[in-house]
Formats: structure tokens, sequence, C-alpha cells
């Protein structure tokens, strides 16, 4: 098989294993894939190496947050057999994806699980509910 089949063969592998909804875009020699809603993971795809990420956001100001990925793993592709590599990225999306919800919390007064860049800075309520419930403005 060529390293060209390869690569094709690992594309259609990360979109069919990645949590509904992703989104691909492609640029600079990297493809990236991001998925779930909300984002859960994110995949980076090199011409040599596939980068797995737990998806993770920082909030630099109230008003501007900025997407900082935490890195799970990262596997050189073009030297494992086929199956092995396919086992192994599987396992690090999996991993991502159970990571990213472990981290979720649920909103003290609606009920709602949301990730942790909804909730608001007590952890126990969504940035909603805290200005609707508790006065809080951002």
């Amino acid at each position: 098989m060529s390293v060209a089949e390869h690569y094709e063969q690992l594309l259609a592998f990360i979109s069919t294993h990645l949590p509904d909804p992703f989104t691909q875009e492609d640029g600079d020699g990297v493809v990236i894939f991001t998925g779930g809603a909300p984002s859960e993971v994110v995949v980076r795809l090199t011409d040599t190496a596939v980068f797995v990420e737990e998806y993770a956001v920082r909030w630099e100001t109230p008003f501007s947050a900025v997407v900082r990925p935490r890195r799970v793993g990262m596997v050189k592709w073009r030297r494992l057999p086929e199956s092995q590599l396919m086992s192994i990225v599987g396992d690090l999306i999996k991993g991502a994806c159970a990571t990213r919800r472990a981290r979720y919390r649920t909103c003290t007064f609606c009920g709602r699980v949301n990730p942790p860049e909804w909730m608001a800075d007590d952890d126990s309520s969504c940035q909603h509910c805290a200005e609707q419930e508790a006065g809080v403005v951002h």
C-alpha cells in the first residue's frame, strides 16, 4: 500500500470515529478535525503524525474564549501497520472524548449538564443561570 493510500484510509477512519457532528479544516499541510456538539475532541493529521487532543477552552477575558486543546497522544502513522495504527488512534479518540465528558458539570439551578467553559466561576451553575438566578454579570 502506498503512503497516499495509507493517508486516505487514515482520513476516512478518523472521520468515521469522531463524535457527530464533526468539522474538517484543511490548511498548511494539516487536516484538523473537531468532533462533538459541544466539541469533545480535536484530531490533527499531518503528513507524518496524528495528534489527538481533548477539546478545551480558556477565557482570556469575560467575552473572549480561545480554544486550547490538551494533547492526549501522538502517533507517527507511517511507522505502524494499519491495524495497529487504527486501533491506537481509535483508542486515543475515545479517551479524549471520555476525559472531556468527565469534566462536564451539572447546573444546580436548571439541572443541565454543561462543559466547563459554560459554567460560572463557582462551577455549580451555568453562565445563563448565574446571570438569571444569582445576578452575576460577566
